[in-house]
């Protein structure tokens, strides 16, 4: 038999590239607005959406097709907003994968296609054109009777590799000088030990903490490479993060987390529960026999109060995490009642932490 949990390794930190980003090394999102065709009548009611009809009747335009003066009136249509994220590098060329959600009252994009759509960035410049067969993980059916059923979301779907990059973000990472090192939790001591660590690894000079979010890599004079080959020698070193002690609860659903640097001193806690039970037993009351009364009936009430055994446990100061759950863990409490025992121990000063409440 063997045993729930297996030995840990040696200890490995994070790598930095599991910390930190790189400046310059970041993904930019794209969003356009097209038209689904191909729906079986589930798509956007032409009447409740003028701006489908519009969309629909300049498509056929510029396909030659005088619609101005038809009456426009199918379902099989519907307006929709495609977003996608470029990848940081991507060539012209390459494919990226696109979501189509429903902008009008269309009921399902089961079946749908999705015409040529281009892709704009924050600067209203076109870098991908998206089209193809959508693909819905939801679905819905109803009935004559009014019945309905769905699953899902049928008005959002996906289009794996469904568009085409057609302009490239062009950085030069290779002949950048420096590089900046953002962390994703800004730290100052973690900032320092990254800083070290590289330096151990290229040389003196080459990183120094800016502030405790950013880290600057420099390309030391006379290094044999450039900077992607700086870059991946020193993504992969692990590094021992640090981090302030903090304790995030989330009261709508009970769950605690501490970190572990968590610090208490000396107190006290008691915890115990009171428990009122009020119970209502209607009995009937008749009157006596060949008597003028009227049979009634009358409340009972029983009452019955019970309190949980707690006794006032001593946490001695400057314990771990591990001591204080262990503590609380001996009184029994809930996950709720460890909350509020947190915030009191916050109020009391007695606990060296931040809380957060979600």
């Amino acid at each position: 038999m063997t045993a729930p949990f297996a030995a840990a390794p040696a200890w490995a930190g994070p790598r930095i590239k599991d910390v930190a980003d790189f400046e310059g090394v970041r993904e930019n999102q794209l969003v356009g607005y097209g038209l689904v065709v191909g729906l079986a009548g589930t798509g956007d009611s032409l009447r409740n959406s003028p701006f489908t009809r519009q969309s629909l009747a300049a498509m056929l335009e510029r396909l030659g097709v005088n619609a101005s003066q038809g009456n426009l009136n199918t379902r099989n249509v519907a307006a929709v907003m495609v977003t996608a994220n470029l990848p940081p590098f991507a060539s012209q060329g390459s494919r990226i994968d696109v979501t189509v959600s429903a902008l009008g009252d269309a009921r399902s994009l089961a079946g749908g296609q999705l015409l040529v759509t281009p892709l704009m960035g924050a600067d209203q410049m076109v870098y991908a054109v998206a089209q193809g067969p959508l693909a819905i993980g939801g679905f819905s059916a109803s009935g004559q009777s009014g019945s309905s059923v769905t699953r899902g979301v049928p008005t959002a779907g996906r289009i794996a590799s469904g568009a085409l990059v057609e302009r490239e973000i062009h950085f030069d990472i290779a002949g950048q000088q420096e590089l900046r090192l953002a962390l994703r939790n800004p730290d100052f001591t973690t900032a320092q030990r990254i800083a070290q660590r590289i330096n151990d690894t290229v040389g003196p000079g080459a990183a120094r903490a800016a502030n405790p979010g950013s880290v600057v890599l420099s390309r030391p004079p006379g290094y044999p490479g450039d900077m992607v080959s700086l870059v991946g020698r020193i993504e992969n070193l692990e590094v021992e993060v640090d981090s302030p002690a903090r304790i995030v609860i989330d009261e709508s659903s009970g769950i605690v987390v501490m970190g572990e640097n968590v610090r208490v001193s000396t107190v006290a806690i008691a915890q115990g529960n009171l428990t009122i039970s009020v119970r209502e037993n209607p009995f009937v009351s008749q009157p006596a026999p060949f008597s003028r009364g009227e049979t009634v009936v009358a409340p009972q009430t029983g009452l019955e109060v019970q309190e949980d055994e707690g006794g006032l446990v001593m946490v001695p100061g400057g314990v771990s995490l591990q001591s204080l759950v262990n503590g609380l863990n001996a009184l029994g409490v809930t996950p709720r009642d460890m909350i509020a025992i947190l915030q009191a121990l916050k109020a009391a000063g007695a606990i060296q932490a931040e809380i957060e409440v979600m």
